[in-house]
């Protein structure tokens, strides 16, 4: 199955984006390197952590990269696909330790310019949730939506899971995962 250079797979929480992005990954018949974002601050968070682990299986390059994501990019081998599960977490780990967001996100796209072989990132969508209660989190929504906007704009197919059924918003999926 061949993938475009650069796919980007939203969904909101428990939607099965990252099941459906491994799934493409997987697909590709490439070696395969998965940047995780996530930080386990708290027993469910490692929990969790584990079951991504335990459910995506063996046979992945794995680097935990909470805030170094535009150089673990870089840093992957020349023949494998990049998944990077997910830029949500990631925007998380910049704001919360005071990096310049907007700098990060143009690293990134520079660090996937520089790549032969295709990268998927996984995002949450946030516009269909409610308004944040606390400064802190409508400043994080506005900033998600923002960072889902420019990646969206970048990406060669953007598909949107929900209840686990892809539907493709830019591009064309591959015939036989459509």
């Amino acid at each position: 199955m061949q993938l475009p250079k650069f796919t980007l797979v939203l969904g909101g929480a428990a939607s099965g984006k990252s099941s459906f992005a491994e799934k493409l990954v997987i697909q590709s018949g490439l070696n395969r390197s998965y940047l995780a974002t996530a930080q386990a601050f708290d027993d469910e968070m490692r929990e969790k952590i584990k079951e991504h682990q335990r459910d995506r299986g063996e046979n992945w390059d794995t680097t935990e990269v909470p805030i170094e994501l535009p150089k673990a990019v870089l840093d992957q081998p020349n023949d494998n696909i990049i998944l990077v599960d997910c830029l949500t977490l990631w925007l998380t780990n910049l704001m919360l330790s005071d990096a310049d967001c907007d700098t990060a996100a143009q690293a990134f796209f520079d660090a996937i310019r520089t790549r032969n072989t295709p990268i998927v990132a996984v995002s949450n969508e946030v516009g269909h949730s409610v308004i944040p209660e606390t400064s802190l989190g409508r400043r994080f929504q506005r900033a998600q939506g923002r960072l889902n906007a420019q990646v969206a704009a970048k990406a060669d197919l953007v598909v949107m899971v929900t209840a686990g059924l892809p539907q493709t918003l830019k591009g064309t999926l591959p015939s036989d995962l459509s």
